[in-house]
């Protein structure tokens, strides 16, 4: 595996259970693959404490605080004064995990939409990036925050997981976010996904591995792990025809940029 000190895992869940057997030999093999910071999000405001307690025994870990639309079942109204709470308690490089999912049957639109619009509110308030869930919900995302810009901006962040159309990619770049891109277009059949990852540009995108989840091609169906963010840089490097070196650079630069850290 490819070597790099200055990657950065925008996007991965350290604290899930997949990984209480061995979490620091997953965190001490990411290190070793020059992956200096992950950026761990929480998805429930029963998982803000798992998400705390992994950022502070690793170093370089940093959290984001929020509520993800798969769970919107467990989501309660009185949960957003418990995200401002924790906000205050430790400021986050983001709010997220957060956003909307059109995949996944059952999950209540309406209240998804409930939910991602007051926190779109809350990282306005505290003037943070938002980690965004998108799933086969680009439009609906977009919709909501164009609203929100329309009357104070929200201050960027990250599509997560992209794999909208060119169209998107430049809706949201033009409202200040970047583009997650993993192992999903390492596979050879994400041809519309490699086009993107190839055509768009390279100051638009960041590096994430949505780890346990979204494994790389030669992982296969496997677990997935943030060291793999330097085998996902060298895949981008490769399909895009320049080197490890400027992809690593200019994607970690990128991440600071976006999620404001120094």
């Amino acid at each position: 595996m490819p070597r790099m000190s200055t990657l950065i895992d925008s996007h991965c869940h350290l604290d899930a259970g997949e990984f209480d057997p061995d979490r620091a030999a997953v965190y001490a093999r990411a290190k070793a693959a020059g992956v200096a910071i992950q950026v761990v999000p929480a998805v429930t405001r029963a998982n803000f404490a798992a998400v705390e307690a992994t950022c502070r025994r690793y170093p370089g870990c940093l959290p984001a605080w929020g509520m993800h639309p798969l769970y919107i079942h467990t989501h309660q109204a009185d949960h957003l004064d418990d995200l401002r709470r924790q906000i205050e308690a430790w400021r986050p490089v983001a709010i997220g995990e957060i956003g909307l999912d059109l995949f996944v049957p059952g999950l209540d639109f309406a209240t998804q939409e409930i939910f991602y619009v007051e926190q779109l509110k809350i990282a306005r308030e505290y003037d943070l990036p938002v980690l965004l869930h998108c799933r086969r919900a680009n439009d609906q995302i977009l919709k909501q925050l164009r609203r929100i810009v329309g009357k104070t901006a929200v201050k960027g962040g990250i599509a997560h997981a992209f794999s909208g159309s060119r169209q998107q990619a430049e809706a949201f770049i033009k409202l200040g976010f970047k583009l997650g891109f993993g192992g999903a277009f390492t596979w050879d059949r994400a041809t519309r996904l490699r086009a993107l990852a190839f055509e768009l540009p390279l100051d638009a995108i960041v590096l994430e591995t949505d780890s346990p989840d979204i494994p790389p091609a030669w992982i296969g169906k496997g677990r997935n792990e943030p060291g793999e963010v330097a085998g996902i840089a060298a895949a981008l490097a490769e399909l895009r025809g320049t080197t490890l070196e400027e992809v690593a650079r200019r994607t970690t630069a990128n991440a600071r940029e976006v999620l404001g850290i120094p």
